[in-house]
């Protein structure tokens, strides 16, 4: 990967980390994470949280979602 990309790469990560300390909720930001097809690992990582909180959070999305689908 060249220099450029990763400063980048870190720049956003940095970005996220800002954004989920101002008024976007930590979840919304996961949950958008989750659906571009990043991994619960992954955003975990650079948002500075653990895998567990990343997975409980895209299953509660996952789950509101199927329950307003259902009604």
């Amino acid at each position: 990967m060249e220099k450029d990309e990763l400063q980048a790469l870190r720049e956003i990560a940095m970005l996220l980390a800002i954004l989920v300390r101002r008024n976007t909720l930590q979840s919304t930001v996961i949950q958008e994470m989750g659906n571009v097809g990043m991994s619960p690992k992954r955003i975990a990582e650079l948002l500075g949280t653990t895998s567990n909180t990343v997975n409980v959070a895209l299953h509660h999305a996952r789950k509101g979602k199927k329950e307003r689908h259902e009604k």
